[in-house]
């Protein structure tokens, strides 16, 4: 028996499948999709079994072991990651890995184990004279037939041990889940007519169909998302949710829980190894007919799948950033035409893209206008920041301040959003404008006060702050911009006495971290959340009446074709964590920039207004979804080859690609990351049958060149 074997190497020229001899008492174990241990050159490396035959024309070596029982990636998977690497131009074991957790990845040296537990079992077929502590522990399987070994706590172990040799008792494990889920009280709420409407409209679909649903914040779309999933199963068959953040996963999987009980299973990189690897094989078993997680849950190995939500579908963080560059959007297409099932994205703020589809019918539009407890939109105030400034206490408006108390008073709870972790933007020297840059990226430092450093949030260098400044030696070093951790400090001194929580990225880093400040919040533990983008997306708290932003512009600065949307959505999303219950709520936009469009839109809650003027914008710069985008990114440590290469990469694309724009080379806006120099190429077009091709033949150019990298990424959220 020969197999091919994909090892785990992700290398451009090793990214094929090598064929291996399998000794005789090995072949009863082969299967297509488990792990091997195999020698490659001077290495034993895991991969992955792709195919079996009987025969091969070259010398091979010998499998060395077969690691799994049963398949780790199925037939589907094993088809998906071909389709993935084609689009995206990744290796084909990059493919696969992002596909599992830790312990199943072909990585060498992975040690997670199955977790047990022991339970005694009486043999009631055996009857000698016991002792009394042998009959004090028959007397617990009198209303149970097993008993928990760690229940057993008032006998010897020596009596145990003594039992099971004479065969009275029997030890045996079971294997238990890192996760529980509660499967009591399990409930459901009765759907809105608006709701229900929507419920009807996707049901009239069988196969494989892809719905929008344009649904304003606080309309119930979760309610749906559930109704559709029970109709699967009752049909037999399994369903993916996705969520955009770690920190949404828990109110979902909250939720889900109560109306589905264990048959749900978390997917996300929030879990320590061993829980992805239980919830794995939980699906893998067909123990969990549901999967919810971020953006890697759509590579869940279920089986038969029935529908695939994606919620809040215009978050760019369903994008990989780094191989395999995909979309999980895409690839959740692609799994519902494999599936013939169904595609379900939901969103307030549908991206612009989806939002022309469904205009045009590619995509089925579904609505939902009302939020579902009947309450109208919050009322949105927009402050003059411009006017304000002479009035306002550090980063707040008098009016914003008013209204905090208001709530306060109340005993209501407010969210506060502030697009930047960190105490400051940077630090600085008065005296002679000296600024702290990170020495291997070409960006400023970030100052985090409490604990005194300054940061590089690309590379992870960091350093103390220093008194005296390094260039004129003047102590008048000074912090510049704004951060969450300022943000709090003011807060502190502003209202006295109210509870603050900050939740960004630094808070939120250890495990469990979202899940906690979220339950202490919704307890009222808190008086005012104060977060990043963290807090903008799907919380549901039903004591937050107001919500206040600090610096409405900051994403409007960013140098990115998708600003404005990435602006609008984000303050429309923020807006809705108000007012979701019986209590009405309002929003005070703090701005620099009050009369732009994204603004201006926000406060009327008008999408359609938003998504008209944006198109016209990108129409006129040739952006999606009028034209389709592909970054490729040139790097290396030497600024001047990485340039020359740049150039020569240019002249191909103008020499090959006749039916599109090319922009570049140029410095990315942060030119120098970890001592790596970068160049960009933008590639705009509608229609280039020969695009792919010509990007393999470069890409096979540079996979061998150890000074100059080039990555390709097609459909890029960031530019």
């Amino acid at each position: 028996m020969i197999v091919g074997v994909l090892v785990e190497i992700s290398n451009q020229n090793v990214d094929k499948v090598f064929d291996y001899k399998v000794p005789k008492e090995l072949e009863d174990k082969i299967k297509i999709g488990i792990r091997v241990e195999v020698p490659f050159s001077k290495r034993t490396l895991e991969g992955f079994v792709l195919n079996i035959k009987n025969e091969t024309d070259i010398d091979t070596k010998e499998v060395i072991s077969v690691i799994d029982e049963e398949q780790v990636l199925t037939s589907e998977l094993l088809e998906l990651g071909k389709k993935l690497k084609e689009e995206t131009l990744s290796t084909l074991i990059s493919c696969y890995q992002v596909m599992l957790p830790k312990a199943l990845k072909a990585k060498h040296n992975t040690n997670i184990s199955k977790k047990y537990d022991t339970y005694y079992i009486l043999n009631n077929k055996v009857d000698i004279k016991l002792s009394k502590s042998a009959e004090e522990i028959i007397n617990l399987f009198k209303e149970k037939d097993k008993v928990k070994k760690e229940d057993i706590v008032k006998i010897s172990r020596s009596s145990l041990n003594t039992l099971v040799k004479n065969n009275i008792l029997k030890e045996v494990k079971h294997q238990h889940y890192r996760l529980k889920y509660n499967n009591d009280n399990i409930s459901k709420k009765e759907l809105t007519t608006d709701q229900l409407k929507v419920v009807e409209e996707v049901r009239k679909t069988n196969g494989y169909e892809i719905f929008l649903l344009h649904g304003v914040t606080g309309s119930g779309k979760t309610e749906v998302y559930m109704e559709l999933i029970e109709d699967e199963l009752k049909k037999g068959k399994t369903s993916i949710v996705l969520v955009p953040e770690i920190s949404l996963t828990p109110q979902m999987v909250e939720r889900f829980e109560k109306r589905f009980g264990d048959k749900i299973a978390a997917l996300h990189s929030a879990l320590s190894d061993g829980e992805k690897y239980d919830e794995y094989r939980r699906i893998i078993e067909g123990k969990a007919k549901i999967v919810i997680g971020a953006r890697s849950a759509i590579f869940a190995p279920l089986k038969n799948i029935g529908i695939i939500i994606i919620d809040e579908e215009h978050s760019d963080t369903y994008k990989q950033e780094n191989e395999p560059r995909y979309n999980a959007k895409d690839v959740a297409k692609i799994r519902g035409q494999m599936n013939n099932c169904k595609v379900l994205m939901g969103s307030a703020t549908p991206s612009l893209e989806s939002y022309a589809r469904a205009q045009k019918g590619v995509y089925k539009l579904l609505t939902l206008q009302n939020r579902a407890n009947g309450k109208s939109l919050p009322q949105i105030t927009i402050v003059d920041m411009n006017e304000e400034m002479k009035y306002s206490k550090g980063h707040f408006s008098k009016k914003l301040i008013d209204e905090i108390n208001d709530k306060l008073e109340k005993k209501e709870q407010v969210i506060l959003l502030l697009n930047r972790r960190g105490y400051s933007s940077f630090i600085t020297c008065k005296n002679c404008g000296y600024t702290f840059k990170c020495p291997n990226c070409d960006i400023t430092l970030t100052y985090h006060k409490s604990s005194r450093t300054l940061r590089c949030h690309y590379c992870g260098y960091g350093t103390k702050v220093y008194e005296e400044c390094p260039s004129c030696h003047e102590h008048s070093i000074n912090d510049l911009g704004v951060g969450t951790e300022k943000v709090e400090e003011e807060i502190k001194k502003i209202f006295e006495n109210a509870r603050v929580l900050r939740m960004d990225t630094d808070t939120t880093s250890r495990k469990g971290m979202h899940e906690k400040m979220i339950t202490s919040f919704k307890n009222h533990e808190y008086d005012i959340l104060l977060g990043t983008q963290i807090v903008a997306k799907g919380l549901d708290f039903e004591n937050v009446t107001l919500v206040g932003v600090i610096n409405a512009d900051t994403s409007l600065n960013i140098p990115d074709f998708r600003s404005s949307e990435n602006t609008f959505s984000l303050l429309s999303q923020v807006s809705g964590r108000c007012g979701r219950s019986s209590k009405e709520g309002n929003v005070v936009l703090q701005t620099f920039n009050k009369d732009h469009y994204a603004i201006r839109y926000v406060k009327k809650h008008d999408y359609i207004g938003f998504y008209k003027e944006e198109m016209k914008v990108r129409q006129t710069l040739k952006y999606p979804p009028y034209y389709y985008i592909c970054y490729l990114k040139v790097s290396g440590k030497d600024m001047n080859e990485s340039g020359i290469e740049a150039q020569k990469i240019k002249k191909v694309l103008d020499k090959y690609l006749k039916n599109s724009t090319i922009l570049g080379p140029s410095t990315m806006a942060l030119f120098k990351i970890n001592n790596i120099y970068r160049y960009s190429i933008i590639i705009k077009y509608k229609y280039e049958n020969d695009l792919n091709d010509v990007l393999k033949r470069l890409q096979d150019h540079y996979k061998s060149n150890q000074r100059v990298r080039l990555d390709i990424d097609f459909n890029p959220v960031h530019l």
